[in-house]
Formats: C-alpha cells, sequence, structure tokens
C-alpha cells in the first residue's frame, strides 16, 4: 500500500493530515536474537536439535520474494525489517505516523511441543518489547500467543497483556479450529478483560490445506486462497455468539482485504434470516455486527477499476470500517491515492488515522 509514496518525494503529496498505520512488520532476524529472553534450557534444546526457528512465516512469505519484501525496503546483508532503524527509515520518517502498530508473525503456531510454543511465544513478546517498544514511543504492538494451546494463550495476555503498549493479540487467519469455537472463548475474555483488540491476520499453520478442497501446485494458487481463511473465521466468531459472550470485543481483520465482505455479508444476512434458530442468542443481521465490531485494513485492497471500487466502499455502507496500512515490508501494488479518491471525503481522515486511533484507544 505505498506505491503513491514512491512515486513522490514526500508524505504530504498523497494525504497532509494525520496518519495511524495500523500493519507494519518486525521480523526475528535469527533464533540466536531471542536467546537473551529464553531461559538456558530452552537455548539448550535449541542447539542440542540444531534448531533454526519455525517455518511458519517463510511459507508464507518466501524470504527473496518481492512479495515477501518491497525491493526498496530489502537491506544487503540482513532480514528486512529485523531492526527499528530499519522502520524508521521505510516507514515512520517518511509517513510520519502518530503510531504504528507492530505486528510479528514467527510462525510459533507451527510447533506442536506445547511447552516450546510457549516458551518462544514469552520470548518473542519481551524481544518486541525490549528491542521496538522501548526503543520508538510511536510503536505499539501485537502480543503473539502459542496457537494451539488456550490455556497458555490465556496466560499470555494475562503476563504481558496491561503493558500500555501492547494494544492487540495476534491471532493467525488459518488454524487448526476455527476461532469462535468455545475452546477460545476463555481467550477472547482475557482480551476484553485487559482492553486489547484480537487481531486476525493473514499466517498460520494447520493439518488443513490452504484452499477448501485441497493443496493447490503453486506458491500463487495458495497465495490467492489465502482470503478463504478470514472468512470462515470472521462467521465462526459471529455464528458461536463470540460477540454477545463479550459485547466489548473488537476484532481488527488485517492483510486479508476487504473488498469481500459486502457479498459475505449479503449473504451471511440471508442465511441468518432463514436459520436463525440454530443461533438464538444472535439478535442482529451479522453485517450490522461487523459494523460495529470490526475493522479492516486497507493492505491488500486489489482495488480494480476506481468506479468499481468506489461502489465497493459504497457498499460497506460505513465511515468507520477501514484503517490505513502500509503492510511494511511486503509489496503491494496499491494505490492509496486511489482509494483515497473512491471514498467520499468525510471518510478520509477516518480511514487514515481517526478509526485507528478510536479502536485502539491511542
Amino acid at each position: 500500500m505505498t506505491t503513491a509514496l514512491l512515486e513522490n518525494t514526500s508524505r504530504d503529496a498523497v494525504w497532509d493530515g494525520a496518519v495511524i498505520d495500523v500493519d507494519v512488520h518486525a521480523n526475528v532476524p535469527s533464533l540466536q536474537a531471542l536467546y537473551p529472553y529464553m531461559d538456558q534450557l530452552w537455548i539448550d534444546w535449541c542447539e542440542e536439535r540444531g534448531w533454526k526457528g519455525p517455518s511458519g512465516a517463510a511459507a508464507h512469505y518466501p524470504p527473496k520474494s518481492n512479495r515477501a519484501c518491497r525491493p526498496e525496503w530489502r537491506p544487503a546483508e540482513e532480514a528486512a525489517a529485523s531492526r527499528v532503524e530499519l522502520l524508521r527509515e521505510h516507514v515512520l520518517d517518511p509517513w510520519k505516523p502518530d503510531y504504528a502498530v507492530l505486528n510479528c508473525y514467527y510462525g510459533i503456531d507451527s510447533l506442536r511441543h506445547p511447552d516450546w510454543a510457549s516458551a518462544l511465544a514469552r520470548a518473542v513478546n519481551d524481544w518486541v518489547r525490549s528491542e521496538w517498544l522501548d526503543r520508538d514511543p510511536r510503536l505499539v504492538a501485537s502480543l503473539v500467543v502459542p496457537a494451539r494451546d488456550p490455556v497458555a494463550m490465556v496466560e499470555e495476555i494475562r503476563r504481558v497483556g496491561s503493558h500500555p503498549q501492547f494494544v492487540q493479540v495476534l491471532l493467525p487467519a488459518r488454524n487448526d479450529q476455527l476461532w469462535g469455537q468455545r475452546v477460545f472463548h476463555p481467550v477472547f475474555a482475557a482480551m476484553v478483560e485487559h482492553d486489547l483488540v484480537a487481531g486476525l491476520h493473514y499466517g498460520g499453520t494447520t493439518e488443513g490445506a490452504p484452499s477448501t478442497t485441497g493443496y493447490g501446485s503453486w506458491f500463487v494458487e495458495e497465495y490467492a486462497a489465502e482470503w478463504q481463511a478470514f472468512a470462515p473465521q470472521v462467521t465462526s466468531i459471529i455464528s458461536e455468539g463470540v460477540l454477545q459472550l463479550h459485547p466489548e470485543l473488537r476484532v481488527s481483520v488485517l492483510e486479508g482485504g476487504f473488498l469481500w465482505v459486502p457479498s459475505w455479508g449479503w449473504r451471511m444476512n440471508k442465511e441468518w434470516k432463514g436459520l436463525r434458530r440454530e443461533v438464538p442468542w444472535l439478535d442482529r443481521a451479522p453485517l450490522d455486527l461487523i459494523r460495529e465490531h470490526f475493522r479492516f485494513s486497507v493492505a491488500p485492497t486489489d482495488a480494480g477499476p476506481p468506479e468499481l471500487l468506489a461502489k465497493a466502499v459504497e457498499w460497506l455502507r460505513s465511515d468507520d470500517i477501514l484503517m490505513f496500512a502500509t503492510d511494511y515490508p511486503h509489496m503491494h501494488d496499491d494505490d492509496i491515492t486511489a482509494l483515497l479518491a473512491a471514498v467520499p471525503e468525510s471518510m478520509r481522515p477516518k480511514l487514515m488515522a481517526e478509526t485507528a486511533r478510536d479502536w485502539y484507544r491511542l
């Protein structure tokens, strides 16, 4: 979501108001970078096994692909987005955001060992706090959790969730179970207890295929099919009564697009009217719940023709549902100027900053 900036000399040529970026990434440069935040037991665990770290993140974003990192943001001799200084150079200084929400997807959900997954989640959160949040006051962050263990997820939320710069819990879109299912209800309760947003984000490791019917032959198939993980997760959270149990819950959908939402909503509203006896706790139409409890980042936009983009935004019927994101360091060819031109003038300051400011209590 950065084409416009790269084509102009300053952010002011694109937008002269306030900016909040709701999705920038921090990449762990090496497993050894986490050693200062691990007990010696787990350092020995890694060294004895020759373990180099989880493979989940690389599976979703091949490290040498331009999709993983825009060429202009790829350092010559270190991992992309691996230091706060790189984030300042590439996003914070050019875009001048009031805040940026830092997300570190390290693929912890790919680990099967429950204690090791919990230890690694603790190390990543402490690394983010020490190496990023303590070094730039403009940064707030998502905390990561061991997604296969709901009890340990709650423990980690309670361990670090009161830190003022942790504003969100990162939930990978692909998971062995749907997030709305009852086993995860205590996790959402812990988020509400700590006034944290649930951040449904691209990524995740499951036993199932990335599409609904199997594995594709090519990365492009898996990448294009990934949006199919977001819609079932949103459907699950709504249908299984999470929002009735926790009416203060806020959910951000990050790096999953938003143009699919109107068609999803029309279908869900129709089915709810015919099958609402199955879910009597749903007291409002699903699309109304979306507008109240969900927000969507605008990267990637997958905009298409300007007139159709404007129509799709109109179908959302909300000025408060979209939030600006660069998705640093990933590459998307969307132009923020096209999106700003497609939305009503009254919506532009909300999209660029004010919706996120309210949503994340910034």
